[in-house]
C-alpha cells in the first residue's frame, strides 16, 4: 500500500473554508506550525513569507459567533507531521 504524498504546503493558508487561502487538500494531513521556535496548535491562518499568525483572543467572539483573531509577528514554519 502506497502513501499519497502531500501538497506542498502554501505560503498563505486559513482553515476558514470561506477564504480565498483555504486549500482543502492540505488538511487532509497533520500540519504543525512553529512560531519563533514554539509549537503552536490554535493557529487560525498565517503566512510565511510575511511573517505572521492569527490566533483566537481567548474566549472573545464578534458579532458573528466566530473568534476574535489577533496577529502575532515572528518566524513562521509550517511542516507536515
Amino acid at each position: 500500500m502506497t502513501q499519497a504524498t502531500p501538497p506542498a504546503l502554501p505560503d498563505h493558508l486559513s482553515i476558514d473554508p470561506r477564504s480565498p487561502h483555504h486549500v482543502a487538500a492540505v488538511f487532509d494531513h497533520d500540519i504543525g506550525i512553529r512560531f519563533n521556535d514554539k509549537d503552536r496548535s490554535d493557529v487560525e491562518e498565517y503566512c510565511i513569507s510575511e511573517g505572521w499568525i492569527k490566533v483566537p483572543a481567548g474566549k472573545t467572539l464578534d458579532r458573528k459567533g466566530k473568534p476574535l483573531l489577533i496577529k502575532l509577528k515572528g518566524r513562521v514554519e509550517a511542516f507536515y507531521r
